[in-house]
C-alpha cells in the first residue's frame, strides 16, 4: 500500500463510516441498499473528506485522535467520535490492512 498518509486516512474514515452505517442504519433506512450510505452518514462522510482535504499538516498528519487541531464543528465531532468508537475496534476484523496502517501511523510522530 503505497498511498500517502491523507489518502490512507480518507480510506480508513470511509470504511469506518460504512461499517457504522451498515450496523446502525441498515434496518431503519428504507432507501438504503448495500452500496450506499444513509443521508446522515453520507453527510458526515462528505464533511470528513472536506476536512481531510484541507488538513494543515498534509502528509505529516497524525491520526485524528492525536491531532492538536480539531477542525470539526462540535456537532460533527460528536458524530465522528461515535463512528470511531464503534467502528475502530471492528476494523481489525473487517479491514485488517487499513487497521494495521492506521496503528503504524498512530505510532509515528
Amino acid at each position: 500500500m503505497s498511498k500517502g498518509r491523507i489518502e490512507r486516512e480518507k480510506q480508513t474514515v470511509q470504511k469506518m463510516i460504512e461499517l457504522y452505517c451498515d450496523h446502525h442504519h441498515a434496518s431503519t433506512c428504507k432507501e438504503k441498499d448495500s452500496a450506499t450510505l444513509c443521508h446522515d452518514c453520507q453527510s458526515l462522510f462528505d464533511y470528513a473528506m472536506a476536512r481531510l482535504a484541507r488538513c494543515p499538516f498534509g502528509e505529516k498528519k497524525s491520526t485524528c485522535g492525536k491531532c492538536t487541531v480539531h477542525c470539526y464543528k462540535p456537532d460533527q465531532r460528536e458524530k465522528i467520535i461515535a463512528v470511531m468508537r464503534y467502528a475502530g475496534p471492528k476494523m481489525i476484523r473487517y479491514h485488517p490492512i487499513l487497521a494495521l496502517y492506521h496503528l503504524i501511523d498512530g505510532w509515528k510522530k
